[in-house]
Order: C-alpha cells, then structure tokens, then sequence
C-alpha cells in the first residue's frame, strides 16, 4: 500500500471544514439565503458541483437558477475546450453590474480553469469583482476559503501546484432524480498531448471500494436506481493500489448493491480495455451494454503524435470483440477533427473508422490548442476551412449513421427507466433504453423512477418516440 501515502485528505481536515460549515450556518441562521451554482464540462464537474451545492446548503443556502436572486454564484469551469473557457470570461464580465448593484454578493469561480497559474492571473487582474478563486484540488477546502472571503471581506485565491487528494465524507446535494453519479477515480497518467486534463486534476488516485460502496448503498436507499461510476479513465482503477481489486470486479461489488438496476461508466481509454471489462460487460445482467470509447482520430499518425498507446487496428480489434461478445451494444465516441500534422489524407482514415464501426452517435470537435500542453507547439497542415469542411463532412455521414441506427428500433420494445418529464414537452416523459438511447412517451409523473416498458413508434436522428406497452 506504499503507493498510498498522503492520498486522502486526513479525517482531522474535513473535519475543521465541517466546523466551518457549521459555524457558517449559525451566522446564516434566521436569513434566507440563495446560491446559484452553474457548471461546464464532464459528469466530475457536475459530481464536484453537487459537492459544492451540499456545503452551501449545510451552510444555510438554498439552491436557485435565478442570478438575480442568489447571494452567492459560483462557476465550476472546464479547461478542456477554449469554447468553454471563453464562455466564462464572458459571464464573469456580465456580472460586475450585479455585483455593483449588490455589494455583498459572493461571486466564486473554481474547477479545472482555475488549476492553471496563467488563468488564475487573469481572473486576479481583470476580475477584481470576484471573491474567490480555486481549483479543482481546493474544493474539498471550500468551507473556509468562502469563510475568510465572506467574513474578513477580502479576496480569496488559491492556487494549489500539486497532485490533489482524495476528500472522503463531505456533504452533497443530489436533485430527486433516480440517476446519480459516483467519481471512483480522479486525475489521469496519459499525458495525450493534447488534453490539459492530467495537469489540471493531477495523476490518477482511486478511491476505496468501501468509500464508493456506502456511497453507492446510501443512494440506492434515496431511491436512486441508475449508478455512473466516473473517472477520466476508468478502466485505470485500482492500479494505483497495490495487489487492489480492478474495474470489472468494481463493476461486479456494485452491482451487488440492493436498489441499483443499471450501471453505467465513463470513460474508457481504449488501451485499458481489457477482456475481463468486456466478459463483465456481456454477463452482468445490471451492467448496460452502452460502451464509450474515445478513439479520437483513424489515422496511426496522428494517433502517434496525440499519445495515444494504439493503433487504429489495435482498436478495431477491441470493438469486434466488444461486438461479438454483446451483440446489441450501443457504440459511442469521440473525435477530433484538424489536430496538428492531419492532413487530408489522414482524415479519410477517421471516416473509414465511422463506416466500419457504425457508431450510434458521436462527440467531436475541431482540435482547440490548450495553453501548456505539448500539442501547443505543433504545427498545421491544414488550414481552418479545410479543418471546417472535414468537420461538416464527418457530421453528415455520422448523422445518416445515427439515423439508420435508430430506424433499426422501430417497432421494437424496451425496458425503460424513467427520468422526468421531457424537455420539449410537459405531457411527455423521459427515459433511456439500457444502451443509453434516448426516449420520449406520453405518461404521468407518478412513473419518475420506474423502469417501464414501451414501443417505439417513431425513430429520430437523435432519439426515440414510443408509447407504453
């Protein structure tokens, strides 16, 4: 267990900020007070969120989505895309008149953003209205970061360079929903050189099994019945413990608990697939046969200079097995398009990937240089219109994909567990198939949380219509 070593944050710590919460919540007795939490990027961003919403509520704040109203607003930000750090700064920016109409307003800005000193300074010289700054490995100190900021009525930022630890027992606040997400692991060893992740959310640390199954049991009391265990790359679990159980005996431990139906996880890296995840996959009847796995670019070149330990054969050779052993998988990934040294060429390689797997959607993006990463420094081929047009060329064949994807559905009848009203109409409710397809049926709220039964009458590009069976 040597590898362990100053991995969790001590009992003595969480507890001080327990303290601080309490000591928060005295202070806030009598008052009603409102906080407005909004996150970008992955499901551990909103797994991180919850985490801040249960602090704030123990500290005597009410969850709202009104700005307006809130006295304290907190942006948890994603580092991965530039699309989303712009997103940020505007929405900062926006809030100065807010601030001024309402001085003692709290504004907070923390996540993976924050994990970088260049945008930590930023925010210190061009924001002088937020309060607080901190990123991803100070969440855990949150209580007393927003204690000294609220009550000395000074700024507080932390920047924390270090890899970060493992906070056990701190307070959630999950909304009623019977999906929930469970962080396994955090942090990533595989330095693809062009994500940021691994510098922003330090190397790879997985929980203990006996931390992430009183999680899971407590939720499964609350009604939740659908777990997704989380991870930058799951399947690396456990190896960071000595002679530790792996991720498909995870996958087994929690499908034991008593109240959970489905399991989901995400995401796999495609050279930690091993046999053992897919046999698990195949004969865990609580397992779902969905299966995310990034490959990112078709082309053995550009899979070389990204990092990424296999080939496109190597990978094909994973999904055949995956598809021989269950059969009605549902198959998704993600890709990016125009990353540095691709050429056209290159690019003809992802599109022969999408026709021979079929996937039935697809996550992709025009490559975003991120500051600090080694793909930063390398150089284009291709020019932005030619990146653009490959893009919309992509999406055409993966949108005629997804479309004859679903049409194979039509008629057929699925195990549904309902998740709440649909988005696009009241009368409707929402749920998924076991393969994480999305569907839509007329029913009452009364079956939120209930795994129904429903045929599909009509089949879109991007998800399901039915009616109960």
């Amino acid at each position: 267990m040597s590898k362990r070593e100053n991995v969790n944050v001590t009992n003595e710590e969480i507890e001080n900020q327990k303290r601080i919460i309490r000591l928060v919540a005295e202070i806030n007795a009598g008052s009603e007070k409102f906080a407005f939490v909004e996150t970008y990027g992955c499901a551990q961003n909103v797994n991180d969120s919850e985490r801040l919403l249960g602090m704030l509520e123990e500290m005597g704040y009410k969850k709202t989505d009104d700005k307006n109203k809130a006295d304290v607003i907190i942006y948890n930000t994603c580092a991965v895309r530039e699309n989303a750090e712009l997103k940020v700064f505007g929405n900062i920016g926006a809030l100065k008149a807010l601030k001024r109409a309402k001085p003692s307003l709290i504004i907070g800005v923390c996540g993976c953003m924050m994990q970088q000193e260049h945008i930590v300074e930023q925010i210190k010289k061009r924001y002088k209205h937020v309060d607080i700054v901190f990123g991803t490995h100070s969440l855990y100190r949150f209580p007393e970061i927003f204690y000294n900021a609220e009550n000395f009525h000074e700024r507080v930022i932390e920047f924390v360079n270090e890899d970060g630890k493992i906070a056990e027992n701190l307070p959630m606040h999950r909304d009623n929903s019977p999906l929930a997400g469970v962080s396994v692991m955090y942090g990533c060893n595989n330095f693809c050189t062009y994500c940021i992740v691994p510098y922003v959310r330090g190397r790879e640390r997985s929980r203990m099994k006996e931390d992430i199954m009183k999680e899971v049991k407590n939720l499964a009391e609350n009604g939740v019945k659908e777990i997704m265990l989380l991870g930058q790359n799951v399947n690396s679990y456990g190896k960071d413990i000595d002679g530790y159980i792996d991720f498909p005996d995870l996958l087994n431990e929690v499908s034991k608990a008593d109240g959970i139906e489905r399991i989901r996880f995400m995401t796999s890296h495609p050279k930690d697939l091993s046999d053992k995840l897919i046999d698990v996959m195949a004969q865990n009847k609580k397992v779902c046969k969905q299966l995310h796995l990034p490959i990112q670019c078709g082309s053995d070149k550009i899979l070389k200079a990204m990092n990424r330990k296999y080939t496109s054969e190597q990978y094909l050779e994973k999904i055949r097995k995956v598809k021989e052993k269950i059969p009605n998988v549902t198959l998704t990934t993600d890709i990016i398009v125009g990353f540095p040294g691709e050429d056209n060429d290159d690019f003809e390689h992802t599109m022969e990937v999408l026709k021979t797997v079929r996937y039935d959607s697809v996550f992709s993006f025009i490559y975003s240089k991120r500051h600090g990463t080694p793909a930063e420094k390398m150089e284009d081929v291709l020019t932005k219109e030619e990146k653009k047009k490959n893009f919309d060329r992509m999406l055409e064949l993966q949108n005629i994909i997804s479309a004859e994807k679903n049409k194979e559905y039509d008629g057929k009848e699925f195990d549904i567990l309902v998740e709440g009203e649909s988005k696009t109409n009241p009368d409707f409710m929402t749920g998924r198939t076991d393969g994480g397809k999305i569907v839509n049926f007329k029913g009452e709220k009364s079956l939120v949380g209930k795994i129904v039964r429903v045929k599909i009458t009509n089949a879109h590009t991007w998800s399901l219509s039915g009616e109960l069976v």
